[in-house]
């Protein structure tokens, strides 16, 4: 199985087989990197992932003896699984891909990996990511710590985190002017996410600056339409004229939701990207 293929191919097309595979070739050392690297990414995907495919991933995460970018990549696989875990609560057992054991173990797992000080960095970073989509205690302190750290990296992956764990709304405000454009880009979902409204005016200047870059614009649009509902569609209004249809579109789609509508999906075949997000 060319493994390259199936990146470009959506989940629910793979061949029956492709979380045997991944499993197999995750667990072979002696396979090829690329290959294991894509087989780490793929498999935290909901249409395979399982406990013996967490078991495996979870195994190279906590193994000093695998290639650091393996084991980062492993680790952010996770987010999925634990996110829908956590929303669910194992209420319905069979919406969520994993059973709450493995659950348990993968969060005092990563927990007990990110406190060794033997890890490197980027596998930290990218289990904090994961393991705050099921939020837990440790979490607070450990996102002051990369917030206040001064490393840019490691900020980065704290204002990701803090669109997850409440408690940081100085902090997510303080971001919004900080210049770094990934920073910037991850404090406005941030203050979306809990419709902060000190932000407002902020998010505004970025949705009538014909400057702002694309992708910063639809993260404003999306805030927008959460701070202010109710004042949202006089801002957005122009935006759902554009020619570009993803401004459009995610101006339109604020506006609605923004007034009690959901929004209907037309392409059905388009769901919802069920990968770990990996920022930079």
């Amino acid at each position: 199985m060319d493994l390259k293929i199936l990146l470009d191919m959506p989940p629910w097309d793979w061949p029956p087989d492709a979380g045997r595979v991944f499993l197999e070739i995750l667990t072979d050392r002696r396979a090829m990197a690329s290959d294991r690297l894509i087989a780490a990414e793929l498999a935290g995907d909901f249409t395979v992932i399982n406990d013996d495919l967490a078991e495996a991933l979870l195994a190279i995460v906590g193994n000093a003896g695998e290639p650091e970018k393996l084991r980062a990549r492993a680790a952010i696989s996770f987010g999925p699984a634990l996110e829908q875990a956590d929303i669910d609560e194992f209420e319905d057992p069979d919406s969520v891909p994993i059973t709450e054991g493995m659950f348990h173990r993968i969060q005092d797992s990563l927990q007990k990996i990110y406190f060794d000080t033997t890890t490197p960095k980027e596998v930290r970073r990218r289990i904090l990511e994961a393991s705050v989509r099921a939020p837990e205690p440790w979490h607070q302190d450990a996102i002051e710590q990369a917030y206040s750290s001064g490393d840019r990296e490691w900020m980065l992956t704290a204002v990701f985190a803090m669109r997850r764990v409440r408690g940081f709304d100085n902090q997510i405000l303080a971001a919004l002017e900080i210049p770094d454009p990934d920073i910037h880009y991850e404090a406005v979902r941030a203050a979306g996410t809990w419709e902060l409204d000190a932000a407002w005016d902020h998010v505004v200047e970025l949705l009538e600056d014909p400057d702002t870059p694309k992708p910063l614009l639809l993260a404003a649009i999306e805030a927008a339409g959460s701070i202010r509902p109710a004042e949202s569609p006089m801002v957005l209004v122009d935006l759902a004229d554009s020619e570009d249809e993803d401004i459009a579109e995610a101006a339109d789609e604020a506006m609605m939701m923004a007034e009690g509508v959901t929004p209907f999906d037309e392409e059905d075949d388009e769901e919802e990207d069920q990968d770990g997000e990996w920022i930079n």
